[in-house]
C-alpha cells in the first residue's frame, strides 16, 4: 500500500477494481457509484464530448458531494495541454467528497505539482499519474515521485497507439512497460494499478490479463464495464489460503523475535524479512 511521503496523513485506498464511468452521463454514473468497484473515477476527458465538458464538469462536483461520503469517488480531468485542464482543477480543488484526481497523459511531475499546488493545502484529496505515452514511461521514476502522488495507472490505448503496438497484443507484450512501472511504484511506495482491457466482456481474454498483472504484483485494474468488477475483485484479492499463510508468517516472526532467537522456521522454510514483506503486503490487500 502507498506510503506517505507528502501532504497529509491519509488511510490508504484500496483499488482492486476501479470503475470508470462518463462524467457527463448522470445515469450511467450513479450506476456505477451503486456498483461494487473499490473506487469509481468520473471521468471528464475521453468519455464527454467538448460540448459537454463544463456541464459534466458541475456534474461530477455534484456527484462526488453526494456520494463521497460512503465510497472512494475519484475523477480524471482532462490533460495538462488541453484548454479544459485549469478550468477542471480549480472545479474539483473547491469539490467535496473527492478521494483523488487523476492526470491523464503524464510526462513529467509538472502537472502532478500543478494540481497539488491547486488543492487545499492540509485536504485529503490525492493525486493518480495515468501513463500513456512513451516519454511518460521514460519518466516514470519522476513522475511516482510526485507531490501528493497516490498511484500511477497504464493507459495501454494511447500508449499502444504511440507505440504502433497491435490492440490484440497479448498481456506478456507489455511485460516491460508493466515492469517498469511496477519497479518505480514500488521504489516511491505508491500503488501500481493496471490499465482497462479494452474489451467490455468477463471473458477468457480478459480474466487472462487481469491474472497476468496480479501475478505480477499489482495492485489493482482498471474496468470499463460493471460486469468485469466481480471478476476483477476477485483476482486481486488474496485467497483465503493465501491470508492465513501470511498471518501464520508474522506470529512465527514474532513468536521467535520475543524469544530471542536467531533463526525462524515455518513448515520446513526458513522464514526472513523478505517473507515477512510479502506478508504484510498480503495482509494490507484485506486492509488488515
Amino acid at each position: 500500500m502507498p506510503a506517505e511521503r507528502e501532504g497529509p496523513t491519509v488511510k490508504a485506498v484500496r483499488r482492486r477494481a476501479a470503475l470508470v464511468a462518463p462524467g457527463s452521463d448522470d445515469r450511467k454514473a450513479r450506476k456505477a457509484l451503486a456498483s461494487q468497484a473499490d473506487e469509481v473515477v468520473l471521468d471528464l476527458e475521453d468519455a464527454v464530448t467538448p460540448a459537454e465538458k463544463g456541464a459534466a464538469r458541475d456534474l461530477v462536483v455534484a456527484l462526488a458531494a453526494e456520494f463521497g461520503r460512503d465510497r472512494t469517488v475519484s475523477v480524471r480531468v482532462n490533460g495538462p495541454d488541453t484548454e479544459w485542464f485549469t478550468a477542471d482543477l480549480a472545479a474539483v480543488a473547491a469539490a467535496t467528497g473527492l478521494a483523488s484526481i487523476v492526470i491523464p497523459k503524464v510526462e513529467s511531475a509538472a502537472p502532478l505539482t500543478a494540481a497539488a499546488d491547486g488543492l487545499p493545502a492540509g485536504g485529503d484529496v490525492r493525486v493518480q499519474a495515468l501513463v500513456e505515452t512513451p516519454a511518460g514511461v521514460e519518466n516514470i521514476g519522476e513522475i511516482v515521485r510526485g507531490p501528493r502522488v497516490d498511484s500511477v495507472i497504464i493507459g495501454y490505448a494511447d500508449l499502444g497507439a504511440a507505440l504502433g503496438r497491435s490492440a490484440t497484443a497479448p498481456p506478456w507484450q507489455w511485460l516491460y512497460v508493466q515492469d517498469r512501472i511496477l519497479h518505480a511504484a514500488r521504489a516511491a511506495g505508491v500503488q501500481a494499478i493496471d490499465g482497462p482491457h479494452l474489451g467490455t466482456a468477463d471473458d477468457e481474454e480478459f480474466r487472462r490479463a487481469a491474472h497476468w498483472t496480479a501475478d505480477l504484483g499489482f495492485d489493482g485494474k482498471w474496468v470499463i464495464h460493471p460486469a468485469q468488477i466481480a471478476t476483477t475483485i476477485d483476482t486481486f484479492t488474496p485467497t483465503a489460503t493465501q491470508i492465513e499463510h501470511a498471518r501464520r508468517v508474522l506470529e512465527v516472526l514474532d513468536d521467535a523475535a520475543e524469544r530471542g532467537a536467531g533463526a525462524a522456521l515455518l513448515d520446513g522454510r526458513m522464514l526472513d524479512e523478505a517473507v515477512a514483506v510479502a506478508a504484510r503486503r498480503t495482509l494490507a490487500q484485506i486492509g488488515a
